[in-house]
């Protein structure tokens, strides 16, 4: 079954900086959580508007991480974004979910975008989520086109203060925010792969019309995939030219690990790229093969029958002076002669291991 395109509303006609949320409205209502804390200290808020987060931030202290699930509202983002002196073109990338991975670089802020990536293992296709983060001294906000994602895991860490993220700002935990996002990249790639290996099996052993189907489709997942990947090394290098204040020389270290597993992934894809390739040729050997086997039984089997036709032919004519036609054991001579040279057939096929 193919899987219908996703269409992205368009922004024809409008002005530079216009907030257009451009997605799929995934959420009937905006989703708000707040975590506030320091190595001493923890709290976490779940408000109910914007309103309430621009309160938390300006009561806050220590590093403040707000998640919105939800884009559809664009006053809200846009007030929320002019509370904390962000450009009219980031509110714009925010609600633009069309965007490609990238980092940008303002007097006072960072502005990432990043896909985060789900495999459906049935349908065999990639669904893809825009995730903004916006850092600011302090404060890290991150957008999502809806709820639920990858992050449960860090969430744990800042509710029990495991590991450096209640001890470093927030520079960091937006480095630990992309780098479980590209974590989960290396797991949905292995049940991709997976998903290759089985269609390389089913290839191999029984190509038909669905498995050609299925080829196309993976390979233009495969398609997609590469050029969701591929702006991510160039964004997570971006990190390293970023000067203080914005983020700190001690967090780059880690970014340069990011760089590495971004490394990896863009490799594997690369690798299941091809792979993608190889299988259509396997495809196309597979047929030649399965084919090649019935032009080879049919041969065999005229090989056989010509002979017996020719004699049966032969004695087939109605010609007075053919004295094998009165002959008392003719019939069952011309039938001997043809089990003999039915057998030395087959017994030369079988010599030349043609048979």
């Amino acid at each position: 079954m193919r899987r219908k395109k996703q269409k992205h509303k368009s922004k024809l006609g409008f002005p530079p900086g216009s907030l257009v949320f451009t997605g799929e409205q995934k959420m009937e209502q905006v989703d708000i959580s707040v975590f506030n804390y320091s190595e001493t200290f923890i709290q976490e808020f779940r408000p109910k508007s914007i309103d309430e987060v621009i309160q938390l931030i300006k009561n806050s202290s220590g590093v403040i991480w707000v998640n919105i699930d939800g884009l559809h509202e664009e006053k809200s983002i846009e007030s929320l974004c002019t509370f904390l002196d962000i450009h009219k073109l980031t509110m714009e990338d925010i609600v633009n979910v069309s965007q490609r991975p990238k980092l940008e670089e303002y007097p006072k802020y960072v502005h990432s975008v990043i896909k985060d990536i789900t495999y459906n293992v049935d349908l065999a296709y990639f669904e893809y989520e825009q995730l903004s983060f916006l850092l600011k001294e302090n404060i890290l906000i991150t957008f999502q086109e809806r709820s639920g994602d990858v992050f449960d895991g860090l969430r744990k860490r800042i509710r029990e203060g495991i590991g450096f993220v209640r001890k470093r700002g927030a520079d960091y935990l937006m480095y630990a925010l992309l780098d479980m996002v590209v974590d989960n990249y290396f797991v949905i790639l292995e049940n991709f792969g997976e998903k290759l290996e089985d269609l390389e099996t089913e290839l191999l052993e029984n190509p038909d019309k669905n498995s050609l189907t299925k080829l196309h489709n993976i390979r233009r997942e495969t398609l997609g995939l590469r050029r969701t990947v591929y702006p991510l090394r160039e964004m997570v290098a971006a990190f390293e030219k970023l000067d203080e204040p914005l983020f700190s020389d001690s967090n780059k270290v880690f970014t340069r690990d990011l760089y590495d597993h971004t490394i990896k992934v863009i490799e594997t894809v690369e690798i299941y790229r091809d792979m993608t390739s190889s299988l259509l040729d396997l495809y196309i050997n597979s047929v030649s093969n399965k084919m090649n086997e019935v032009m080879k039984v049919l041969t065999i089997m005229t090989s056989i029958f010509i002979p017996l036709s020719f004699i049966a032919g032969v004695y087939g004519m109605n010609f007075k002076n053919m004295p094998e036609l009165d002959h008392k054991y003719g019939y069952y001579i011309v039938l001997g002669v043809m089990a003999v040279v039915f057998v030395g057939i087959i017994l030369y096929l079988k010599r030349r291991k043609w048979l």
